[in-house]
């Protein structure tokens, strides 16, 4: 019992207790707060750099605008020259001389090819003979009749003679006149051995060589001549247009066409709408058209196959963007636009005509409002955007702060916060 008194009594006394209890809650609750600010802070970060903690998008903007659009249809066409003329002889003979070379340009009228003309210089000698002949027996037998029609008057003739002799000078008249009219052939067959060409246009490849034997009848001819200048260019349209075309084109408005390359990357000729055909083709739905086409410098080439655009009216004062700012998802077609607080907010659009560059806005879309044309690639509804001058922290929201447009008005001065 002695020994137990003087050990030292280590229990712990009931008001240690307490103390220790409160120093864990007190540590327990720093823990907390500081999950708290960690978790708070994580949240705020997250908003600043927008929806699903993205940073902001650098993105391009161009502002909506208001001009007229032109209203076009678009078709693959082939052209087609006025005229095509094959060149034959229109005698036998053999080839004397050719006068053009292959791919030239000739005019009407121009010699291309001689055939020999001497059998019918002979030809035209030997009619103009018969008709001296033929002429001077009809002189004679005129003269005849006069002294016969004297002696009938003295009747020292019986009429019978007088009526003979006035018949014969009737058939030697017609005997005249036919040999004119071989004259006339003569030399008619003599001007066929120089070949002419019927049009003017550009020359082919020739199809004979010197020294050919050349008949009427030759199918290939002696060469193929095409007009270029003007041109034509043939091409299709739906019967869903007909009526629109038809009744602008009817009216003698003669609507503006564009003919360009089988790329569609160059502008060829500018020309007029020319005519519609007169139905419609069962097999495909579609009716054949034509437009006319200056082509000095032959920039159209027969059978070429170009893509052709018929301006068939122009909307006025329309909504127009960048065709890059127009974007496709489930709303259907919709626009990024910018927000006040560097943010964007998908609106969707109803889209209309358009050029190569740009397309209207039918409704939607106000003029003035700046839309996103490049980087909208990841971006939603509400993202934060910064253009490219701007820095990185500038194109961070602050919650409360007070911000400037992403593309403030020319001359304007940003609030300050």
């Amino acid at each position: 019992m002695a020994a137990d008194k003087g050990t030292p009594d280590i229990t712990p006394s009931s008001a240690a207790l307490p103390a220790r209890h409160l120093l864990r809650n007190l540590l327990l609750i720093v823990i907390v707060l500081a999950a708290v600010v960690f978790a708070t802070r994580n949240f705020l970060h997250s908003r600043s750099q927008g929806p699903r903690g993205r940073p902001a998008a650098a993105v391009n903007l161009a502002t909506a605008t208001q001009t007229d659009i032109p209203v076009t249809v678009t078709a693959l066409g082939t052209v087609q020259p006025l005229v095509t003329a094959t060149v034959r002889s229109q005698l036998s003979g053999v080839l004397f001389k050719l006068l053009f070379q292959d791919g030239q340009m000739v005019q009407k009228g121009q010699v291309l090819a001689q055939i020999d003309p001497r059998p019918y210089q002979i030809a035209l000698e030997q009619a103009k003979a018969n008709l001296a002949r033929d002429s001077a027996q009809l002189a004679s037998a005129q003269a005849d009749l006069k002294r016969y029609e004297t002696l009938l008057r003295q009747s020292s003739i019986a009429a019978q003679q007088v009526d003979d002799q006035r018949a014969t000078v009737r058939q030697l008249q017609g005997t005249v006149a036919a040999d004119h009219a071989n004259v006339d052939t003569a030399q008619l067959n003599l001007s066929y051995t120089q070949i002419t060409s019927p049009i003017s246009g550009r020359a082919g490849i020739r199809q004979v060589d010197i020294g050919n034997y050349l008949t009427p009848s030759d199918t290939n001819g002696i060469v193929v001549v095409t007009q270029l200048d003007p041109i034509d260019v043939s091409f299709s349209l739906p019967q869903s247009q007909i009526s629109e075309i038809g009744a602008t084109a009817g009216s003698g408005a003669g609507l503006p066409v564009q003919v360009r390359d089988q790329n569609n990357d160059t502008l060829l000729a500018t020309g007029k709408f020319l005519t519609l055909d007169n139905q419609v083709n069962v097999s495909t739905g579609a009716v054949l058209a034509k437009a006319r086409f200056d082509n000095a410098h032959n920039r159209l080439f027969p059978n070429q196959f170009v893509n052709i655009s018929v301006q068939v009216k122009t909307l006025h004062n329309v909504v127009t963007v960048p065709v890059s700012a127009i974007r496709h998802g489930a709303p259907g077609d919709f626009v990024f636009v910018a927000q006040p607080n560097h943010t964007v907010k998908l609106t969707p659009v109803k889209t209309g005509p358009g050029t190569d560059d740009t397309i209207s806005v039918l409704s939607g879309l106000a003029v003035g409002a700046s839309v996103v044309t490049e980087g909208a690639d990841g971006l939603e509804d509400g993202s934060a955007i910064r253009l490219p001058e701007m820095p990185t922290s500038a194109a961070s929201p602050r919650a409360g702060s007070k911000t400037t447009p992403a593309n403030p008005p020319s001359g304007s001065k940003a609030p300050q916060a």
